[in-house]
């Protein structure tokens, strides 16, 4: 099953091109399913037909529903409170009846994650699932969470320690302190298998991103932030969809069209460059229903040429960035690379498109490596092969971090 993921800055059209996108894969007689994360129902203006939290057919093939993350959070509120009961009742609390709460900050979020969760599932009928995302910046804060949850999770409740919970009485005793119950240990360790389901989806080479933007300067400028934020967290970009093109022809282009036309013009030479770019015409109304969907002639997933696949040698089989590159110094470079002026030297490439010099910092943390690109941090676990390994520098060139570790003579072992 493949997933693409649809985002943009706010008001880009970001609905109608995942909309679009999941009728003209439908057509081309894939299942696919559409699934809304905006509260607002915006699904339903655009299709003309109403979303619920339940499956719908809009047409053949194609299912759409919405997240509803009010239902989702209160069945995580009632199952919480059953999990400790004991605790509640030997405090004299009383419950809360999840039908009186509303979603807190942040369960709107959870819920979307839970959802893409949810379509690993064998039963799921579906070959495509087209997420509608919420803007970039929070679709970017969104799709870190995973990790982030995970990372904070091993170190607050590391797993070793519960090997240790027969002695746990009597280490608490010694210590003075209460030892967390076996059942936190429970609570991290199932959450820590459903926020890994959704690392799995986010990191599978079939999951892709298409960008939506309109083409002039904020556009042009949301779409670098995007990419850069993007690549940070190792995912590939599958197309760049240029929404709302004004026509190049008619009465109003030497008028007062003439200036927005002239940007439109530039941004959209600069995004060819480095982009698979699909323009789509401005219909001169908000679309709505299946025919108009169709008029904008939104291609399906998979039609261009997306982000290029980077060999990935064994050493580097399974890191956080799935289009990075790890080779030594003494290989023959493939043609395009620099080589190093060194042998002995494991060079790390991680592509980091739109990223300047100034913008970017790099912190070697323990086993962690800790990646400053603009406005975004990702703190990213280092292969074992460059566990045993020291910094020996960093460069910035033709949009690829590149990083050089030097094996570290203490950590390797020795040879004969």
């Amino acid at each position: 099953m493949r997933t693409l993921l649809i985002t943009g800055p706010g008001g880009s059209g970001r609905t109608t091109t995942a909309a679009a996108t999941a009728l003209t894969a439908a057509r081309e007689g894939t299942r696919t399913l559409l699934l809304g994360t905006d509260p607002t129902d915006t699904l339903t203006a655009v299709l003309g037909t109403p979303v619920g939290a339940g499956p719908t057919e809009i047409t053949p093939r194609l299912t759409a529903r919405r997240i509803d993350p009010d239902t989702g959070f209160r069945s995580d509120l009632a199952a919480l409170q059953d999990r400790a009961a004991s605790a509640l009742n030997l405090l004299g609390a009383s419950r809360l009846d999840p039908e009186e709460t509303s979603p807190l900050p942040g369960a709107e979020e959870l819920a979307v994650l839970r959802a893409l969760r949810d379509t690993t599932l064998p039963e799921q009928p579906y070959d495509l699932v087209v997420v509608d995302l919420p803007p970039t910046s929070r679709a970017l804060s969104l799709l870190a969470l995973p990790e982030e949850l995970r990372r904070y999770l091993r170190r607050l409740l590391p797993s070793e320690r519960q090997a240790a919970r027969a002695l746990r009485p009597v280490l608490g005793r010694l210590a003075g302190v209460p030892l967390p119950a076996e059942w936190l240990y429970e609570a991290a360790a199932r959450l820590d298998l459903q926020l890994a389901a959704v690392e799995a989806v986010l990191a599978d080479r079939d999951t892709a991103v298409r960008l939506v933007a309109e083409p002039g300067p904020a556009g042009a400028d949301a779409v670098r932030t995007a990419t850069l934020g993007l690549a940070l967290r190792g995912l590939r970009t599958e197309a760049l969809i240029a929404n709302r093109v004004l026509p190049e022809t008619g009465a109003d282009a030497e008028g007062w069209l003439a200036g927005p036309l002239a940007q439109q013009r530039k941004t959209l030479d600069e995004w060819r460059e480095a982009y698979d770019v699909h323009p789509v015409a401005h219909l001169g109304r908000d679309p709505r229903g299946a025919d108009d969907l169709t008029a904008l002639a939104v291609p399906g997933p998979g039609t261009g040429r997306g982000t290029p696949d980077w060999p990935v040698t064994d050493l580097a089989h399974s890191p956080p960035f799935p289009h990075a590159r790890l080779r030594s110094s003494g290989e023959t470079p493939t043609s395009g690379e620099t080589p190093t002026d060194e042998d002995g030297v494991l060079v790390w490439h991680i592509p980091l498109p739109g990223t300047h010099r100034d913008e970017l910092d790099l912190i070697r943390r323990g086993d962690e490596l800790i990646i400053t690109a603009g406005p975004f941090r990702r703190a990213v676990p280092l292969p074992s092969a460059l566990r045993r390994c020291t910094v020996d520098g960093a460069a910035l060139r033709e949009d690829e971090l590149r990083i050089r570790f030097r094996p570290d003579p203490a950590l390797w072992p020795r040879t004969r």
